[in-house]
């Protein structure tokens, strides 16, 4: 691994933190908050691709399970893992690897149109169907609620997250566009 890679997946583990420390937004009777996770796990696999991303989301994982405040509410520990919001955190891991695995086959250039949407649909299936589908049954078997329930309850984060999924794919597509002009001038 190059150090220009080390740099970035370190650089999008740090952004991961930043969005992390934006005070969560309780939800009334779901014990998982409203937070800005996701948005960074989104970016982290539109902007480094599946194995950076994968990466960058693993030192931010390790982070919070090693003890150090990095989650929402200043929260971490391996505690964290058995709570109610622990398959969401787990499900990030494969969420970023599978944004970036679709980023790198969905439309990114081109026609703006075209490569916003194609950014999108990856940040949706990968940052939020992925993280949900781990999220949801993990919710369901820690709060002893039934699946549907747990799944009808998390559906309450869908408008933000389709607003974080337009927003990652606006910034990774604007964004690739400069890493793309430095690339061709040796920066």
């Amino acid at each position: 691994m190059k150090t220009r890679d080390i740099v970035l997946v370190a650089l999008f583990a740090a952004l991961c933190v930043v969005l992390s420390l934006v005070p969560p937004v309780p939800v009334p009777l779901i014990p998982v908050p409203v937070t800005l996770q996701t948005l960074g796990i989104m970016l982290a696999g539109l902007m480094l691709g599946p194995w950076r991303g994968l990466l960058a989301v693993t030192l931010y994982v390790l982070l919070a399970v090693v003890g150090l405040p990095v989650l929402p509410g200043g929260r971490g520990g391996m505690g964290v893992l058995m709570g109610p919001t622990g398959g969401f955190l787990l499900g990030m891991l494969p969420g970023a690897l599978v944004t970036g695995w679709l980023a790198q086959r969905l439309p990114a250039s081109g026609a703006a149109w075209r490569a916003l949407g194609g950014q999108a649909v990856a940040s949706l299936l990968g940052g939020v169907v992925v993280v949900y589908a781990l999220g949801a049954p993990w919710l369901a078997l820690v709060t002893g609620m039934d699946l549907s329930k747990a799944i009808a309850a998390v559906l309450v984060f869908i408008p933000g997250d389709i607003v974080k999924c337009v927003l990652a794919a606006l910034a990774a597509v604007r964004v690739r566009r400069f890493w793309s002009a430095d690339a061709a001038h040796g920066i």
